[in-house]
């Protein structure tokens, strides 16, 4: 499993799962909205409620994924099977549906945050008395 730092836990059917962006996901994302700018328009203004629904269960497939295909990279011996869109529609409801999208926008948010650390220099600037 990918960093927890970089993921969004959700609750489906009982498992959970941890949405990540990862560069992989930002190329299908633009490949279908155009970009990571495009996606929040497209979602909030998205008038068709079942399209909407599509959406974001097509999101919320391929941002879990993500770190299923990982850890099936990093762990060969312990594949976990993906989940698909047909999952994700049988194992929520539409109000679950709709609070996930709380969860999408915290991934991309940590999936694209630059952090900023700063380096501890207390202990390399002090002077033996």
């Amino acid at each position: 499993m990918l960093d927890n730092e970089r993921a969004a836990a959700i609750t489906i059917g009982g498992k959970t799962y941890h949405l990540v962006l990862t560069t992989r996901a930002t190329k299908e994302i633009g490949k279908r909205y155009g970009g990571l700018e495009s996606l929040g328009d497209k979602l909030l203004k998205q008038e068709n409620f079942e399209l909407a629904m599509d959406e974001i269960t097509w999101l919320i497939t391929m941002l879990a994924n993500q770190s299923i295909l990982a850890h099936n990279l990093m762990n060969p011996a312990d594949k976990q099977e993906l989940l698909t869109e047909e999952m994700v529609d049988l194992l929520t409801t539409p109000l679950e549906i709709a609070g996930f999208k709380d969860a999408i926008m915290e991934a991309m948010v940590r999936g694209t945050a630059r952090h900023i650390e700063s380096e501890d220099t207390e202990g390399k600037n002090a002077q033996d008395g």
